[in-house]
């Protein structure tokens, strides 16, 4: 690289931000006040929520709290995969059957669908490009993994998806060392930020309200409490993900774990030539301790995956700044990948939370005894699981309040699930730290051995995770 650690623009929120503007921030909430749906949480979640919700029933009063500005949390530092990923889906298999988890899968296909469809219906210009995901193997034991996972996504419905050698990966885009990949078309690129703009602007436009730079200390039955007042409603809906700790009652309920990104400066063509990309999918790899990446709308890298992945206390930062050990280790992910870019500088470096849940599963829910509902724990796979998570709960509170029946969405296995909550401090931070350590040696140990099995520590990893 060209420049140290020291000269990358740190934190800011995100590049995201830096690169189209922050927003002009909303009113906060001035008082008490009514509504007949709360939604706490202005991000993907709860701002799909109020969207669908307003589409269905226009005559609803819906209020939507924010503690910053929409967009603020993850929903404005993700990596804008747009894929059809969803957390907990393997665990929905044993618990309620083969077929019940592939009707979530095909219904999280649908939804990439749906995103692509509705920001083009509403004008939001979010860079969209569904160029697909492509996962690839570095490894002789990544490639184990990768046509095990190649196989899996198969049984689950996805007949459409492709596996590459060597060479057809090479012909896609040029990783040093990969040894094969697979690929869906269920993805797309976004820019996240872009996207919680226009979903918010559209949001407004239906006549929700919204109230930024109004933090909710506690949510209890047809009450979002706020230190400028409160909001009454029959129901209330909790959509804060990796904030959600902070919430009176819910220290314990989804973990907030770090991912931290990095960013190019623009690349030149000859340097996009040297990479290939041209398909400009999402891209990953089968590490245990994985990576996520996009080729950006304006000709950048953006590259992410843990760095400190668990602040003591279930701590969140407040700007996005990251280690600088992080930043380095990011970097030198980007060169192994791609070597022929050793000149290139990184522009800017930022964190953010997202909501892990002790067992590793998204889940939706509305409690018909109490009004209160939520969705979430979506462990980074939340810019499309989000939309699902809405338009669900959209039928929850329809059937809930007998403006509609129960649907295909509300029959799906994460409606409802329960798991119970995480340990203790300081159990909660040596059981994590520790995991992403075990994780970091299983992989160092997989690159030098060569075998073509998974290093027994990533076994010992999964295990502390609950997984």
């Amino acid at each position: 690289m060209s420049s140290s650690v020291s000269d990358v623009v740190n934190g800011g929120i995100s590049y995201w931000y830096a690169d189209d503007g922050l927003p002009a921030v909303r009113e906060p909430l001035p008082g008490d006040a009514s509504a007949d749906v709360v939604i706490v949480g202005g991000g993907y979640t709860g701002l799909w929520t109020a969207y669908y919700l307003k589409k269905a029933a226009p005559f609803l009063r819906i209020t939507v709290l924010e503690q910053k500005f929409c967009g603020y949390g993850a929903s404005g530092r993700n990596g804008g995969w747009l894929y059809n990923g969803i957390a907990g889906r393997d665990r929905y298999a044993k618990l309620h059957g083969q077929e019940a988890a592939v009707r979530l899968q095909r219904a999280m296909n649908d939804t990439v669908d749906e995103v692509v469809a509705v920001a083009a219906a509403e004008g939001i210009e979010a860079d969209v490009h569904k160029g697909g995901v492509l996962e690839v193997a570095r490894t002789p034991a990544q490639l184990a993994r990768l046509k095990a996972f190649h196989e899996a996504e198969a049984a689950f419905g996805e007949k459409d998806r492709e596996l590459y050698g060597a060479r057809e990966t090479a012909e896609r885009i040029r990783i040093a060392d990969a040894v094969g990949a697979s690929w869906t078309p269920h993805g797309a690129r976004v820019h996240p930020v872009k996207l919680v703009k226009g979903l918010a602007a559209a949001v407004e436009a239906l006549g929700v309200v919204i109230h930024e730079q109004t933090p909710v200390t506690e949510i209890r039955p047809k009450h979002a409490v706020a230190p400028y007042g409160t909001v009454r409603a029959p129901y209330v809906l909790r959509c804060t993900e990796g904030f959600t700790a902070a919430l009176k009652g819910e220290r314990r309920t989804w973990l907030p774990m770090n991912s931290s990104m990095i960013v190019t400066e623009p690349l030149s063509d000859e340097q996009w030539e040297s990479v290939g990309w041209d398909g400009r999918e999402t891209l990953g790899d089968m590490a245990h301790a994985y990576m996520y990446a996009q080729r950006t709308a304006d000709g950048r890298i953006a590259l992410g995956g843990r760095g400190v992945p668990y602040r003591f206390g279930s701590a969140t930062d407040n700007d996005g700044r990251t280690q600088e050990a992080t930043v380095a280790a990011l970097r030198e992910i980007l060169l192994a990948f791609f070597p022929q870019l050793a000149g290139v500088r990184v522009a800017h470096a930022w964190s953010g939370v997202l909501g892990v849940p002790r067992d590793w599963c998204a889940t939706v829910t509305l409690d018909r005894s109490t009004g209160l509902g939520w969705a979430g724990g979506y462990v980074g796979s939340g810019v499309a699981t989000a939309n699902l998570a809405a338009r669900t709960l959209r039928d929850l509170v329809q059937v809930d309040s007998g403006q509609g029946g129960r649907t295909e969405l509300t029959e799906l296995p994460w409606v409802g699930h329960e798991v119970r909550k995480w340990e203790p401090e300081p159990l909660r931070w040596i059981g994590v730290r520790g995991m992403y350590a075990v994780y970091r040696a299983a992989d160092r140990r997989e690159a030098v051995t060569g075998a073509a099995v998974s290093s027994r520590l990533a076994r010992v990893a999964d295990w502390v995770a609950g997984r």
